[in-house]
């Protein structure tokens, strides 16, 4: 029988991806949106889900449950960027990311668990981000949340192990998605300090989602993950440069790989 894939965040940019490529290899895919009405072109059923909301999830999960029986992947994959210097991010906006990015995960990965385990099968991956592993200036706060969630991930897996039960992080680096137009930016005024390279940084990160690469690449990674036996724990999605930067920061010195960050930001 065709597996149950759950994927949130899945209207546009790589959760679409994702669903779109999982959809036309015959699995049974259901996405999330804040408002589905939006996206009525979707090649796969697209539910109502905010991730900050309880009784959304319950809601959301509920229902897949009642149409499938059973949720046997689970792709978390909603999430939100964040950008500025940490002394200028208000504290409200800190806490939203962390709510949307780290929080909404986990509670949803506590609603399907016992699903999962009732089941002894089940695999949960979480799309964190080439940030939770490599910090650069002014994206502080989305690194932690997304570093957050890539350690939950790696001991959730043991937890989880003796019940079948597969937990997997894929970490993108930069992909060409909408991302950018939905990143809250702290707002530096030219009499701020960090005003000049702020404005810089920003601009880079722009261009780097801009000229990013598609999104269908982690679709297709995910479709090998699913049919995988033994996958991996970790996964990093992008160049060659990006594959190995987690790499060159074990093993040059800290001064050697702030200097090459500070380089190109």
């Amino acid at each position: 029988m065709s597996k149950v894939i759950l994927i949130t965040g899945a209207s546009s940019g790589i959760g679409k991806a994702i669903g779109d490529l999982l959809c036309n290899k015959n699995f049974k895919v259901y996405g999330t949106s804040r408002d589905p009405s939006k996206y009525i072109d979707s090649n796969f059923q697209l539910l109502s889900l905010n991730v900050n909301n309880s009784v959304s999830i319950d809601k959301c999960i509920d229902e897949i449950i009642k149409i499938e029986g059973s949720i046997d992947v689970l792709i978390n994959n909603a999430g939100v960027g964040i950008t500025g210097p940490l002394e200028e991010i208000p504290e409200i906006e800190i806490e939203n990311n962390f709510k949307t990015n780290f929080f909404g995960p986990l509670n949803i990965i506590k609603k399907v668990l016992p699903i999962m385990r009732s089941k002894k099968s089940g695999l949960i991956i979480n799309i964190t981000s080439l940030a939770a592993y490599v910090g650069t200036p002014y994206r502080s706060v989305y690194s932690a949340s997304k570093a957050a969630l890539d350690l939950v991930s790696e001991t959730l897996n043991m937890e989880t192990k003796p019940f079948n039960i597969k937990v997997v992080t894929v970490a993108p680096g930069e992909f060409s998605t909408n991302i950018a137009s939905r990143r809250y930016h702290a707002s530096s005024e030219k009499s701020s300090p960090y005003y000049f390279n702020y404005s810089k940084a920003l601009r880079l990160m722009n261009n780097h989602v801009d000229a990013g690469a598609d999104p269908k690449l982690i679709g297709k990674l995910i479709f090998k993950i699913i049919n995988s036996k033994n996958p991996k724990k970790k996964y990093i999605a992008g160049s060659f440069i990006e594959k190995i930067a987690p790499y060159l920061k074990l093993l040059l010195p800290q001064k050697v790989f702030e200097n090459l960050i500070m380089r190109s930001y």
